[in-house]
């Protein structure tokens, strides 16, 4: 005699969801990584932080293009000028605008050229498998563990804000404008993760979209530390 099939777990309640969604930033956001520690402390040598701006360009340059596969999984024309206005934050309506524009600056301001940058031929390994993978995410899984992952967005502006201040604390050889990207993405990130929580919050109605959407952010923090991991190493290692 076959036994009942186990009931479906209750959806979590929207607070219950939402705090949930929160608790993965709270407890595996990168801002608590060993390597940002010591970027906010003063303790990164020239070196080492001009190799995390090369690094994380590369992170940067593919945003867009996570961001375009998203957009093409969206079913409306609301969600998709919704969307896309995330690639136009990034790659700019024009040539010289746009965050991958400010994040070039960054590296100017920190002595590394665009060449450097846009070549890519330093970008360590381990940064471009943790690159690939989140956009492979992004194409291959449904709209909402793809938005879900950007919810690092909601621990974004504060480490933002950390970073202003440790740069010009710490890091003054850093010409001021250099930082355009970070005193930007303070408010980009307070408003693309209130777009994107209200998504995921209306799409996820049972149990298992709740938990997908959970481990989609858990995901995500683990890309966003494998970067770090890759540039902390390498640097411990003398290899930039």
């Amino acid at each position: 005699m076959k036994s009942a099939p186990a009931p479906l777990a209750e959806p979590w309640s929207p607070a219950e969801f939402e705090a949930r969604l929160r608790a993965v930033g709270e407890e595996r956001y990168h801002d608590t990584h060993p390597f940002n520690l010591r970027m906010h402390s003063g303790d990164l040598s020239r070196d080492e932080l001009r190799s995390w701006i090369v690094n994380r360009f590369h992170y940067q340059r593919h945003i867009p293009v996570k961001d375009a596969l998203i957009t093409a999984k969206l079913d409306t024309a609301a969600l998709r000028r919704m969307w896309l206005r995330r690639i136009q934050d990034h790659d700019g309506q024009q040539d010289g605008e746009g965050g991958i524009e400010r994040w070039l600056r960054l590296g100017e301001a920190a002595g590394v050229d665009r060449e450097t940058l846009l070549g890519a031929g330093s970008v360590l390994p381990g940064v471009r498998l943790a690159v690939d993978g989140y956009v492979n995410f992004c194409r291959l899984r449904p709209a909402l563990e793809a938005v879900a992952a950007s919810l690092t967005e909601l621990s974004a502006p504060d480490l933002m804000r950390t970073r202003i201040e440790a740069f010009e604390r710490h890091y003054p050889w850093i010409e001021a404008d250099g930082l355009a990207y970070f005193r930007t993405r303070v408010s980009q990130g307070r408003r693309d993760s209130g777009e994107a929580l209200d998504l995921v919050l209306s799409w996820a109605r049972t149990r298992d979209d709740q938990e997908r959407a959970v481990a989609a952010l858990r995901f995500k923090c683990d890309v966003l530390w494998s970067l770090l991991d890759a540039v902390d190493q390498a640097g411990r290692r003398g290899q930039v």
